[in-house]
């Protein structure tokens, strides 16, 4: 019988560090998941209100996505990764301190600001570590760290919840602290391709690079990011409106909820790595059209929802568009990304991912209180449809390299 992991069998020391980083990190991770119940049944905001914090994270997030991608680039994706987790856990374990909305809107963005610069600096310094025919093994392994950290995090932050509010706090910013302090005790054991600041050119000499802050000029760049944000509209709304909608319309208890996020990790847990190695070989624009479709059609079905079964029925619909999504996106945003402007592409794929937090959380709160969960499920449905149709159309497009790619 085949093996449907061997896939993994021949990556680097250096890569299972940084997922095993990632996995401590994402046990921890419970505060964000649960911020919009936590402000609007402690704090007492309305669901809109709360949607606007999770939209000062979002423009936070889409603040330092870019920066952190170039400065990846410039100093280290290392170094930035150990900065970000440090920081990220003080700010959480003092974030239960602030009681007003300017200092909680304030803090957030500040949050945002520092744990979103992780992403970019891990995607490139991840695709420096593996030959371009493994990066979809490479970025389904740092899934399955995430969300085999994500199917402990929430649903431990549920019962906690019901105990202390504060504790979720506690327990996520140590977490992030202990993951940081994993990364600066085994940093030696990383290498990366090439040394902070400089670039390979095509004759294969390195050179010393500037901190670039004009975008490049790459039609299939901007092409890709722009048929994303309509799929990650809706995909966002899993941290936005869908808790407020299960739990106020549905009336689930929020133990459930978190019990929701298990169904999705546990999924992603053990078929997403065997179901992308299998699929590695397909277009990118069918895959992602697909999942498309599936994220679409997932959210969309939250219009027939009445209970924990019905709601985790629409998650495993959506659980499989995000495996192929994710996984794909990535690489293939890797392969049309030059490597001495790696950080800077992730950096942009990443500020496109927050700009959709942002608008997603005013967007489907607003649409929810205002017209209903009928509107908002049927809404995601048609923007599923629209990056499906924007998606396929990657088949135009093409791919490079990154061997060929110099700028």
């Amino acid at each position: 019988m085949i093996n449907p992991w061997r896939g993994l069998g021949g990556l680097p020391k250096s890569v299972w560090i940084l997922s095993a980083a990632t996995l401590v990190n994402r046990a921890g991770t419970m505060a964000f998941p649960f911020l919009v119940i936590y402000l609007t049944k402690t704090q007492g905001y309305s669901a809109s209100t709360a949607g606007l914090v999770l939209s000062g994270y979002g423009l936070g997030a889409l603040v330092t996505a870019p920066f952190a991608g170039r400065l990846s680039d410039r100093v280290g994706s290392l170094l930035v990764m150990k900065v970000s987790l440090l920081l990220t856990g003080v700010i959480i374990l003092l974030f239960p301190l602030a009681k007003s909305f300017p200092v909680i809107i304030g803090v957030v963005v500040v949050w945002a600001v520092v744990s979103e610069a992780f992403r970019p600096a891990n995607m490139s310094n991840l695709t420096d570590l593996v030959r371009p025919e493994n990066l979809k093994a490479v970025f389904s392994l740092n899934r399955l760290a995430i969300n085999l950290g994500m199917s402990i995090g929430p649903a431990v932050g549920g019962f906690l919840f019901l105990i202390s509010y504060d504790a979720i706090f506690w327990v996520n910013g140590t977490t992030s602290l202990v993951a940081g302090l994993i990364l600066v005790l085994v940093s030696g054991s990383i290498p990366q391709s090439t040394r902070a600041g400089q670039a390979i050119t095509r004759t294969g000499k390195v050179s010393r690079t500037r901190m670039n802050f004009w975008m490049p000029r790459d039609r299939r760049l901007f092409y890709f990011l722009v048929a994303m944000v309509p799929i990650f509209l809706v995909f966002f709304q899993h941290t936005s409106s869908l808790p407020i909608f299960l739990v106020r319309e549905i009336g689930l208890p929020e133990s459930d909820f978190g019990l929701l996020f298990t169904v999705n990790t546990v999924l992603i847990i053990l078929i997403e790595v065997p179901l992308n190695l299998a699929t590695a070989q397909l277009p990118h624009h069918r895959m992602l059209a697909f999942a498309a479709v599936l994220v679409g059609c997932g959210f969309g079905s939250l219009m027939f929802v009445h209970g924990f079964l019905s709601a985790a029925a629409t998650v495993v619909v959506w659980t499989f568009g995000e495996m192929i999504m994710m996984p794909g996106a990535s690489t293939y945003l890797a392969e049309i990304s030059p490597q001495h402007r790696r950080g800077e592409y992730m950096g942009l794929f990443q500020m496109t991912f927050s700009l959709a937090m942002a608008l997603s959380a005013v967007l489907g709160t607003t649409v929810l209180d205002r017209f209903g969960g009928a509107t908002l499920w049927g809404g995601t449905f048609v923007a599923g449809c629209v990056s499906a149709v924007l998606l396929w159309r990657l088949r135009g497009e093409g791919s490079r390299s990154i061997a060929t790619l110099s700028e």
